[in-house]
């Protein structure tokens, strides 16, 4: 579960990391309400307006703007909010921008120049270890940093079982090139971060940049957060901060229905019970001369509800060209979800896309017979490359 950057702050500060503070606003005068107070409580005369969306590069699609006054905060957020915000990272339509927060100004002159680095904290499935990953080019698309300077990057595997170690923590400080006090608050920094990661059932913290400010603090400008979604029964107060609206409406729908969904974008939808033969049927697709339109794991019970709200909403997708039902008969026995494609497919009427069932397993016989006698257009199969060649014939 994806979290905005004023939500992975609020975790950021509550395990002591400190933060460029400042307040969401949902409409222009919202902003300037928001920018008053964050001048009174802080001292900034300037503030950043960022655009609170589930996607990086906001900056380069005009979503995060310095105002040098209450005018310019009136007039920065009014445009921003509302907004169609293309960045590299959203699709062609971009994503519409429903809150700005209004953050305080940290650039600051002062005793010595600023810096930029990044850092981030994620699960290396190699090693089985989390990691921490930074660098001195902070500010920067880290892909761009990895492929034009892959030098400037730096790891440093934690053991799970001993955790964070302090001279773990120094040796990043170190490698940023810190000293002094900056040096202290790095080490502090890297600790505090590391503890909001695993305490939070985070599978990333992405701070792009931390700052160090001209009077030597460590500080996260930004914060880009997944939460682990298999963790969320035991953090409830994180499940409340997921925002619908930023997440595929489709994925929702299906999800709100107990079924496992992810879009995607090829031209034939699946429709399989278990994660394991779900992938297995998109590599057939594939093999077959298509493009598998989604991942959809339909489960144990696969029932003619079930059935029916799977149809619908693979057909919800304007894209797909033909359905591929592939079923084995395990705790399910076949017969059940043939019949049950039989009864979905008259509740729903006319589908005007070609529709293959493999059906593999317990009863399979009696299944491939009900389907051959329903008489409705439905194409079934034994075999795997039945069911490929089928897929290939209604796509040529």
């Amino acid at each position: 579960m994806n979290l905005h950057e004023y939500q992975g702050k609020e975790i950021l500060a509550s395990f002591g990391v400190r933060i460029q503070r400042g307040i969401v606003a949902h409409n222009a005068q919202e902003a300037v309400t928001a920018a008053k107070q964050l001048t009174e409580e802080t001292g900034t005369g300037w503030h950043v307006i960022k655009a609170q969306v589930h996607a990086g590069g906001r900056g380069k699609g005009g979503g995060v703007k310095l105002a040098k006054n209450l005018n310019e905060v009136e007039e920065i957020a009014g445009n921003i909010i509302g907004m169609n915000l293309i960045t590299p990272q959203t699709s062609a339509e971009g994503k519409k921008v429903h809150q700005v927060l209004v953050a305080e100004d940290v650039y600051y002159p002062g005793e010595s120049e600023t810096s930029e680095f990044y850092m981030s904290v994620l699960l290396n499935r190699a090693t089985g270890r989390n990691m921490i990953m930074y660098s001195t080019e902070g500010g920067m698309d880290i892909e761009e940093v990895a492929e034009k300077t892959p030098h400037l990057i730096f790891t440093e595997e934690i053991d799970p079982a001993t955790g964070l170690l302090g001279f773990q923590a120094r040796k990043i400080a170190f490698n940023l090139g810190l000293s002094g006090v900056a040096f202290k608050e790095m080490t502090k920094f890297v600790a505090s971060l590391y503890k909001a990661y695993v305490e939070s059932d985070s599978s990333m913290f992405e701070i792009n940049p931390v700052l160090k400010t001209s009077d030597n603090k460590i500080m996260a400008v930004d914060a880009k957060v997944s939460i682990d979604d298999n963790a969320l029964y035991r953090r409830k107060q994180y499940a409340e901060m997921r925002d619908l609206r930023e997440e595929n409406p489709i994925e929702v729908e299906a999800g709100a229905l107990g079924l496992n969904y992810v879009d995607l974008d090829g031209n034939v939808g699946c429709m399989v019970n278990g994660a394991g033969l779900a992938m297995a049927t998109m590599d057939l697709i594939k093999q077959a001369g298509g493009e598998p339109a989604n991942f959809l794991d339909v489960g144990g019970t696969a029932d003619a509800a079930r059935v029916e709200a799977a149809f619908k909403i693979i057909l919800k997708d304007p894209a797909v060209k033909a359905i591929l039902i592939n079923i084995f008969g395990g705790i399910v026995r076949c017969d059940r979800v043939a019949q049950g494609v039989i009864d979905a497919y008259k509740n729903m009427g006319t589908i005007n896309v070609p529709i293959i069932v493999r059906l593999q397993g317990t009863n399979a016989d009696i299944a491939k017979e009900l389907i051959d006698n329903s008489g409705l257009d439905v194409q079934s199969a034994v075999q795997f490359q039945e069911a490929a060649d089928k897929v290939k014939e209604v796509l040529a």
